[in-house]
């Protein structure tokens, strides 16, 4: 039986084009063909206000978000694709992700606002990096910082797991019998739902 798939494109881009875009299709179309529902949500094209006070993050959630909240429940497994920029996702994402992980929503206090509730754990994730630098020199010398913060202060907070990555590194220098290969990598992790 197929699993319910959510591919969150981060790049911010609306125009596509981009080497992220083709790896979310070719994860999407892998997943697809091996019987995955599979949803798309593009940030890109989202309305997304960004949030300025606790009273806004705490308010109701504006369209857009409330229908990637939609998508996000629908979904068993999420796969999130965007670039590296400054040492870490695109603004955008980042508002993205502020916008849907909000109390409520994503997490409740306890009793006496003792230990959270993670109102999504049953998830699991797959995040996709890619980066002009090697991935080796971001994982290792960087300590790929700005993704364990995802894995761990997002998506680990509101119980997502396991969660998997995939770093692209040198992306800008990758000729087309490398991409390629990332491609096919990723059509095969879609066909497997990881």
């Amino acid at each position: 039986m197929g699993m319910r798939i959510l591919v969150i494109q981060g790049h911010p881009d609306p125009a596509g084009g981009h080497f992220c875009h083709a790896l979310a299709h070719a994860y999407a179309e892998g997943a697809s063909a091996a019987g995955h529902e599979v949803r798309r949500l593009s940030v890109a094209g989202l309305a997304l206000p960004v949030l300025r006070s606790e009273a806004e993050w705490q308010g109701p959630a504006p369209p857009d978000v409330a229908a990637s909240q939609r998508d996000i429940v629908w979904a068993e497994h999420l796969v999130f694709v965007y670039p590296l920029w400054l040492g870490g996702m695109p603004a955008l994402l980042k508002a993205f992700l502020e916008q849907v992980a909000r109390p409520g929503f994503a997490f409740d206090a306890g009793p006496n606002r003792s230990p959270w509730q993670k109102k999504l754990a049953g998830r699991s994730a797959r995040i996709v990096v890619t980066m002009g630098m090697p991935a080796l020199v971001y994982r290792w010398y960087f300590g790929a910082h700005s993704l364990k913060s995802l894995e761990r202060n997002i998506l680990g907070f509101i119980g997502i797991e396991p969660i998997r990555e995939s770093l692209v590194g040198m992306v800008g220098a990758a000729d087309p019998a490398r991409r390629t290969v990332w491609l096919a990598k990723l059509r095969r992790l879609g066909a497997k739902g990881r």
